[in-house]
Order: structure tokens, then sequence, then C-alpha cells
């Protein structure tokens, strides 16, 4: 079990930036409740994974390493997102493999965390449900589940919530079909993949969708809002802070 730290570096990410900001402040007003203080390095922008999932390593390298020079103290990262988590803790060491910066990659890489990830084993947090009893679906997504194997972290979160009851979905661990650029380059697998998630989601008649993963809720959340009558859809933080009264607060 990680110590708690007095402060952390936290990353945003461009979805959360550009689509889900509240998803942003509220993970890390949860950091902060918790008694750890929130560097947020203005200069942040992209971790380079879409350049690096299309095959433009050069292209990748040059925007990741500009993240690079953004975390100098030697304490945690903290991402809400196992996509980007997954980029920045597993990818960079490849993509700056032989790199002069090689050394300062694999140091930055060592000490990323996925948001749920770190409120579950690092600040070991508690939270009492101040809300009204919902239903709730869980989607993790792909880079959670199997490149941060943080997939448990977000129902450990949930479980602690006595008026959320969580209602298991078939296929479950399987992709939504966003994948990034992959949904752009493959559009009629990535909507078949999506269809297929939706509609399991929907035969739950759940309440709301959770996941901690902006991109894979843009897409479930599009599928739905296009198809009409859509469920309403929150990062796992969102929902957190909402849960446990900080609106309130």
């Amino acid at each position: 079990m990680a110590t708690k730290p007095d402060t952390i570096y936290f990353f945003g990410t461009c979805l959360v930036d550009l689509m889900y900001p509240q998803a942003g402040v509220s993970a890390m007003q949860l950091i902060q409740r918790a008694g750890v203080k929130v560097i947020f390095p203005p200069a942040q922008t992209c971790c380079g994974q879409p350049a690096w999932n299309s095959g433009y390593r050069d292209e990748a390298r040059s925007v990741a390493r500009a993240q690079l020079a953004l975390f100098p103290k030697p304490i945690p990262i903290v991402i809400p997102s196992g996509s980007c988590a997954g980029m920045m803790k597993v990818h960079y060491p490849e993509l700056f493999a032989g790199q002069a910066d090689e050394a300062q990659a694999l140091e930055v890489a060592s000490r990323v965390s996925e948001l749920t990830e770190f409120l579950v084993d690092v600040l070991q947090i508690e939270l009492h449900d101040l809300g009204e009893p919902v239903t709730v679906a869980v989607h993790t997504s792909c880079s959670a589940r199997r490149e941060m194997g943080v997939a448990d972290k977000i129902e450990s979160l949930l479980g602690q919530l006595s008026n959320v009851q969580r209602v298991e979905h078939a296929r479950k661990p399987e992709c939504c079909g966003f994948g990034g650029t992959f949904a752009v380059k493959e559009p009629e697998i990535s909507a078949a993949m999506v269809l297929d998630k939706v509609t399991h989601i929907r035969n739950t008649g759940v309440d709301r969708l959770i996941s901690q993963e902006c991109g894979c809720l843009m897409n479930i959340g599009g599928a739905m809002a296009k198809q009409g009558d859509a469920i309403p859809h929150q990062h796992i933080a969102e929902f957190l802070w909402e849960r446990t009264g900080g609106n309130a607060a």
C-alpha cells in the first residue's frame, strides 16, 4: 500500500478539458477533500496517444516530450482516465526508448496512477452516500482493464455507496467501439460495437451509466442520444462528488 502523499500533480486529459470539465474538477475536489494538495500544471496538453495509436511515433514523441517537463517534483501524477494513464505509464517507456530523455520518461511513468486506483489504494478514501436510491451500470474501459489493471477499483468505490445499486450487464468487459482513432478509421465496426454495448446497458433498466473513461462515455452516450431516450452518464469522479455532498459543500 503506497503512502499517502502531501501533494500530487493532476493531468486532466483532452476530453476532460474539452468535453467533461466537471469530471476533472470533481476529481481534484475529492483529492483535496482527503487532505492532499493538487498541482495542475497549466501548460499540459495531450499525452500523445492519438499520434501514437496512428503510428506517428515522432509526432507522438514531440507531444509527449512537452508533458515530461511538467512534473519535476518526485510526487504522484494522477490521471482521471485509464487510457491516458496507460499511455504515460505503459507506452512512454517504449516511445522514449533509446532517446536522450529516456530516463526522464521512465521516471515520470513510474509516478503515474489512474484516479480510481489512487483513491482506493493510496488515499483509501472513505465515502458516505448522501444521495437518493439509484441504479447504475458500470463500463470499464479497455485500458483501465487491460493496461492499467484497475477495473475493480470503480466497483470498490461504488460499493461504499449505500444507496447505489450496481446492475451487471452482459458483455461488460467488451470494448465500446471507441478506441480513439479506431472509431474514425473503422466507423462501421465501431458503430456495431457501440450498438451492442448500448443494447445490453439499456436492457438492465438502470438509471445511470458510470465509467472512469470520458472517451467511452462520449461514445456510448452519443450513441444513446442519437437513438433517443439516452440514459444519463457520468464520470465516476463527478458521480462520487455529487453523491457525497460535494455539490452542497
